[in-house]
């Protein structure tokens, strides 16, 4: 913009008012705000008081979704029909889609995901100017037959929903935005060409190739004080390696394809070559601009930069360059191991560069995730960044809140999404919101665990478990009227809806700020254009609805950011001026983003059309990345690894490196991800050691139940926190039925079983609905269950010569001062007159080297309490001789196609096992562990360390408490 601008004002305003007679057309709005902030540096380097700005209109960027200013669309103009509202053909293409579908339409967000990208395709046919006639042409029908036939259907029905459209608009008096943009510019082109306007006319940094804007541009460049200022094109580059590039466009034989299979459609200067061409001018007839901005960078760079994007028979030269001319001065490659270490070295980078006055930064990435992280890391020195490429409304504050009233619907008032609505940051703002969220508390801690059965009548029982009946009773009266909703229902009235349950909990904060005026914005479009389609939907449907549509909507924040720091988009960052510019997130499938086919026209059949293929848009991100490498200083940055696992670098960087190729080394940024790290590794603070509390004698003295025992050994401060502090954990919303949810319904069931007898199945199913659980949890679980205890009726029956004599009773015993205490599930009296132990397991049994080892001693405990009279209150005295697991689980030692449930382990070395504990050494062995643990922690004074033994059986309940991620590697 420096050079456009320098270049402008040397040619245009030698006059007094020769830059106010000036009209030039930029690519889109930011652009034009980029030109005024040049024009701005420019006239405050010569002194001057004062300017009169030239006349500044947009050309409009279809990605954007900008529209055309009044010089391209005037009031003369109105022979051209109006263009159809965005929202009304994106919703009655939906419904001309299920209308020509009939029953095999998608359902639900999945057809209103498919009438976007039937939008999308008409579009990117429209922006060609590819009429639906054009589908009938021999050498589109030519490839049909050699489709397969889903792609046949897909072309059948893309053709078939476009003439009905195409009929509706007709009758409708209106077009397509893309095809009305088409007119204008032929329009404007047309009365240019008729009559040549007076007044200068400039065309500066339009990149686009459609073939209407092309036609526009070539009259442009034809009008006696008209110009076409293209950005970026490479005139240095030899004609044989322009040759290269393709036909883009110029079929080499009258009649052929526009676009052959060889044409290097990833190169960064193909699309300039292409719009070349549709404009009937040669490359030789392109002139070199007569200025460069004050932040250029040095020529020798712009030809190695060329050299790094050569097309592949040209590259072969990178052999013969001298050192020279593979020198890329200014510019540094920076790698780290993961996204978060990419953005605090970028964040760093931008520090060090502001310590300059006067120096401006921007960071251009196509990936929003890797921008909110800078983000974030900048705010550690209070600098705000705006990510001008914005967030998607989905993900705003107000917009969050509008899908979650969406997703109660679809839920019906489900725990998860009935939480986070109430206790939105948007509900309640005024000076009630403390109380609110007091209540809110009480009253998620009593949903917390399985989800309840449908319908408010289980959520009013659990408020009033809780104590915050009249609370509920004012968020239920909001809450009510979104459920139970009629199928189908019409998509406005649902807004409706969601509009007065928003309203209700959040009053007018809900369209307050900058997300929420967007919000409005759509929520009153999308209403109006489904009551004039006549839009109705499964209510269930709704969320998905509104997320592919909000998805798609950009929130960009207002002005109040750094005024020196920029991030952008890789469209945002077009044009713009900075004197460090960051490329982050050189990845592949981020920069360039992964090509996709187009869900409907075959590849063969967009060839066959003249439309350029999937690989286009890769050389139009080469062409920003080339773009980005004429600033002063420009730091190339990637991860090596992204969310999903390691990440492949970006074929640009990837060339750059090798262009470089023994020069490398002496590019490479070391001093940013070394401050980084020292960042990380800085005693700012005193590190979190490893916990070991030490509480005093009588806090000690706790009594121990039979399963704590395990605990103790395996990871004392387990049992720290648990029996001494008291801390239990407490359960998620939505639960999925945990081991002790399980547990605890197996034990009950047999427990009534063992003392009342009748029918496991009809117990178990009683027991069930009085748990009175969500169904689903009920139905997923309930078959295991009845498989389980089936097998248990069945093993006892098998068994006559054992007893059961006691079944969940609680025993205890005192040894050397300490209370051991534990319920038994089962004890059976054996023909011998001894006892076996037995412990219904639903999850995973211990080892026999975890037994051995003393972390899982709850078999032989409870075999102490048996022979020490813990149970003598029950007439139970004598010895313990068998110890026995009793799954309710399958049996994986079966063959896989057994589908039984049940068995029985034991843990010691009995019948064919070789390892293990002899069963006379069990009781002896257990005594040893428990006299120790007592005299480590119980009665001595030893600390409850934290991950005492690593190789135990492993609990997370509170790894946050004890802050195992900090010191977890660094013990002592």
């Amino acid at each position: 913009m420096d050079a456009l601008v320098a270049g402008l004002v040397s040619r245009y305003s030698k006059e007094g008012l020769g830059l106010a007679r000036l009209t030039l057309l930029l690519p889109s709005t930011r652009a034009i705000r980029t030109v005024t902030e040049a024009f701005i540096r420019q006239f405050g380097t010569t002194g001057e008081s004062g300017m009169l700005m030239p006349r500044m209109a947009v050309v409009g960027d279809l990605d954007l979704d900008e529209t055309l200013g009044s010089l391209l669309d005037p009031l003369g103009s109105a022979d051209i029909p109006a263009a159809v509202d965005p929202m009304y053909r994106w919703l009655r293409i939906a419904e001309l889609l299920r209308e020509t579908s009939g029953d095999t339409a998608p359902k639900g967000a999945a057809l209103y995901g498919l009438a976007r990208e039937t939008v999308r395709t008409m579009d990117r046919l429209l922006v060609e100017d590819i009429g639906p006639e054009e589908l009938l042409q021999d050498r589109v029908l030519d490839q049909y037959w050699n489709l397969a036939g889903h792609w046949q259907a897909s072309l059948h029905q893309f053709a078939t929903v476009q003439n009905r459209w195409l009929k509706e608009l007709d009758a409708k008096g209106a077009l397509d935005a893309a095809a009305r943009r088409n007119r204008l510019f032929d329009h404007t082109a047309r009365r240019w060409k008729e009559a040549p306007p007076a007044t200068p006319i400039v065309a500066a940094g339009v990149t686009s190739a459609a073939p209407a804007l092309a036609r526009l541009l070539r009259v442009i460049s034809e009008l006696p004080d008209g110009a076409v200022i293209l950005p970026d094109l490479d005139l240095t580059m030899d004609d044989e390696v322009w040759d290269e590039l393709g036909c883009a466009g110029a079929p080499v034989e009258p009649g052929g394809p526009p676009f052959a299979k060889g044409d290097a459609v990833t190169h960064p200067q193909y699309h300039l070559k292409l719009l070349l061409n549709r404009m009937g001018i040669a490359r030789g007839e392109v002139q070199h601009w007569h200025r460069k901005g004050t932040g250029a960078a040095r020529p020798e760079r712009s030809k190695a930069v060329s050299a790094v994007f050569l097309p592949p028979e040209a590259s072969k030269r990178w052999v013969s360059l001298k050192s020279g001319e593979r020198h890329l001065t200014g510019i540094r490659l920076l790698e780290t191991p993961n996204p978060e270490a990419e953005a605090q070295a970028v964040a760093l980078a931008v520090r060090e560069a502001l310590e300059e006055p006067e120096r401006r930064i921007a960071i251009v990435t196509p990936d929003r995730s890797l921008a909110r992280r800078i983000v974030h890391h900048l705010q550690r020195w209070n600098i705000e960044a705006d990510d001008s490429a914005g967030r998607p409304l989905s993900q705003s504050t107000a917009g969050r809140l509008f899908l979650l009233l969406a997703e109660l619907v679809a839920e019906r008032a489900a725990p998860v999404p009935l939480v986070a609505l109430l206790g939105h940051p948007l509900v309640c703002r005024n000076n009630d919101r403390r109380e609110w969220l007091h209540s809110l508390r009480a009253f998620e801690r009593e949903l917390r665990g399985p989800r309840p059965r449908p319908g408010l009548e289980a959520l009013r029982e659990k408020a009033g478990a809780a104590k915050v009946s009249e609370w509920w009773s004012e968020a239920e009266t909001i809450v009510a009227q979104l459920l139970e909703l009629p199928d189908p229902m019409p998509l406005a009235d649902l807004l409706d809806m969601l509009v007065a349950a928003g309203e209700a909990l959040c009053g007018l904060d809900l369209w307050g700020q900058e997300d929420g005026r967007a919000l409005s914005a759509f929520v009153e479009d999308l209403r109006m254009q489904a009551r004039a389609v006549g839009t109705s939907i499964d209510p269930q449907d709704l969320h998905g609805i509104l997320t592919e549509a909000m998805d798609s909507q950009a929130v960009r924040p207002p002005y109040g950011g750094h005024p020196r720091v920029a991030i952008y988009g890789l469209l945002e960052a077009r044009m713009t001026r900075a004197d460090l510019v960051i490329c982050a997130g050189l990845n592949e499938g981020s920069w360039p983003a992964r090509p996709t086919v187009d869900p409907l026209l075959a590849p063969q059949v967009l060839r066959a059309l003249g439309v350029p293929g999937a690989d286009f848009r890769i050389g139009l991100a080469a062409h920003d990345l080339a773009g980005a490498l004429g600033a002063p200083e420009v730091l190339l940055s990637r991860s090596e690894r992204d969310a999903e696992g390691p990440a492949l670098a970006s074929r640009f960087l990837l060339r750059v490196k090798a262009l470089l190729g023994d020069l490398l080394e002496i590019y490479e940024e070391k001093d940013l991800p070394a401050l980084a790290g020292a960042l990380d590794d800085a005693d700012l603070v005193e590190r979190y050691p490893q916990p070991k509390p030490l509480p005093t004698a009588e806090q000690r003295r706790e009594r121990i139940s039979v399963t704590a025992l395990d605990r103790l050994r395996s990871d004392p401060y387990q049992f720290y926190a648990s029996s001494i502090l008291r801390l239990k954990e407490i359960e998620l919303l939505d639960a999925e039925p945990t081991p002790a949810w399980q547990g605890q319904l197996a034990h009950d069931i047999l427990e009534h079983w063992h003392g009342n007898g009748g029918s496991l199945n009809e117990i178990a199913r009683e027991k069930l609905r009085e748990m009175d659980h969500h169904p689903l949890s009920r139905a997923l679980w309930e078959p295991r269950l009845l498989k389980g205890l089936e097998w248990v009726e069945q093993e006892l029956e098998r068994d006559p010569n054992r007893t059961p004599v006691l079944w969940e009773e609680w025993g205890e015993i005192e040894h050397r001062g300490v209370t051991i205490f534990g319920r038994i599930d089962r004890l059976d009296r054996l023909d011998d007159g001894t006892f076996a132990v037995v412990d219904y397991k639903t999850g995973k049994l211990p080892t026999g080297k975890q037994v051995e080892k003393g972390y899982s001693l709850q078999l032989g405990t409870l075999g102490l309490l048996v022979e020490e009279g813990g149970f003598a209150n029950h007439d139970i005295t004598g010895s313990a001789s068998k110890f026995e697991y009793w799954s309710l689980s399958k049996d994986k030692k079966k063959s896989k196609s057994d589908s039984d449930f049940g068995f029985v382990e034991t843990p010691l070395r009995v019948g064919r096992k070789n390892s293990g504990i002899l069963p006379e050494d069990f009781l002896p062995m257990t005594v040893t562990y428990l006299d120790e643990a007592l005299n480590r922690w119980i009665l001595g004074n030893e600390p409850f360390t934290a991950r005492l033994n690593p190789d135990a059986p492993r609990y997370d309940t509170y790894d946050q408490l004890m802050r195992l991620d900090e010191w977890q590697g660094r013990e002592e």
